[in-house]
């Protein structure tokens, strides 16, 4: 089918090979219809070669294709890949190939990064016996809400206020009833982080959970002497997560995710007031009414020895 902006027409393209072979010239008939001298030679040959048929609209198809490369090279470059462990780069010298050809083969098998190669360690999967028996802690850093407020308010252009700095949420989680406690505070300083932990171990006394142990990553405001100081104070103990490896602390890991999703960039913000508040209602959800995959579907409340949540997060 002809586009919107074509000069011919099946019909135009038949005046033109009319016109040539009444003796017109090339050049001539097609400056008359408006199109240049290599386009009007086009239509007459075909016309020549397969008259009127000729001048008819050909469907756009691919009529040459590069010829693929055959299967077995590519397994063979993938079984390079898996015993040598090299980059693609290497793997292209040696098979006399282009980069980026090597880098598709291992795309399509699913070995394109390094890692990929080892074996996915199984998930390992645990929970306390009690509450209390381990509370996992975490923090992470959220960006500051200044003026108007910050770049995810949807249809406001992006507004960046440099320089504010950034505030840190201190998570902490009951390994066995996932019960949750979480502050918004302005750092992640050895006092600031012992004061949060204070005030978690009071939040989970009053809803009748001892605190036994702690689990945290190796930060340096769990490493530092304030933290270990309230720890004595408060008869805990204290573990830390291999270097490296926060699955470790898995259990905490996924409850950052959740209140990122959940209440950080859940709904836009103007002030820093508005989304501190949002916490203790998200809290208070979360512990009362949110079902919980790992709980069968029920909330934290479930598992408390007394279901006496009073709505106290923050």
């Amino acid at each position: 089918m002809s586009h919107a902006n074509a000069r011919l027409t099946p019909k135009g393209r038949s005046i033109l090979v009319e016109r040539i072979g009444s003796g017109w010239t090339i050049t001539a008939a097609a400056r008359a219809v408006g199109i240049s001298r290599q386009t009007g030679s086009k239509w007459w040959s075909r016309y020549r070669v397969e008259g009127s048929a000729g001048l008819v609209d050909r469907r756009s198809l691919v009529r040459r294709q590069a010829r693929a490369h055959p299967p077995e090279l590519a397994e063979r470059v993938c079984a390079r890949r898996r015993e040598l462990r090299v980059g693609p780069h290497v793997l292209a010298w040696e098979a006399g190939l282009a980069r980026s050809t090597v880098y598709a083969f291992l795309r399509r098998a699913g070995i394109s990064r390094l890692d990929r190669l080892e074996p996915r360690e199984p998930a390992v999967r645990y929970e306390r016996e009690r509450p209390g028996e381990l509370v996992h802690l975490d923090t992470k850093m959220l960006g500051r809400i200044g003026p108007g407020g910050g770049h995810r308010i949807p249809g406001v252009k992006v507004n960046r206020h440099r320089g504010i700095g950034w505030n840190h949420v201190h998570v902490a989680i009951d390994d066995f009833s996932r019960l949750a406690y979480a502050e918004e505070l302005p750092d992640e300083s050895a006092t600031t982080t012992a004061a949060f932990l204070r005030r978690a171990w009071r939040f989970y006394a009053d809803h009748g959970i001892t605190i036994e142990r702690l689990l945290t990553d190796n930060g340096n405001c769990y490493r530092s002497r304030a933290f270990a100081e309230a720890c004595d104070e408060l008869g805990l103990g204290h573990r830390w997560t291999r270097p490296y490896r926060p699955q470790t602390n898995g259990k905490a890991e996924r409850m950052v995710r959740t209140l990122l999703a959940e209440w950080a960039y859940a709904s836009p913000f103007t002030e820093p007031g508005q989304r501190i508040a949002a916490l203790s209602r998200f809290l208070d959800f979360y512990n009362r009414r949110r079902p919980h995959w790992s709980l069968a579907g029920q909330p934290p409340i479930s598992r408390l020895p007394v279901n006496n949540l009073t709505g106290k997060n923050t």
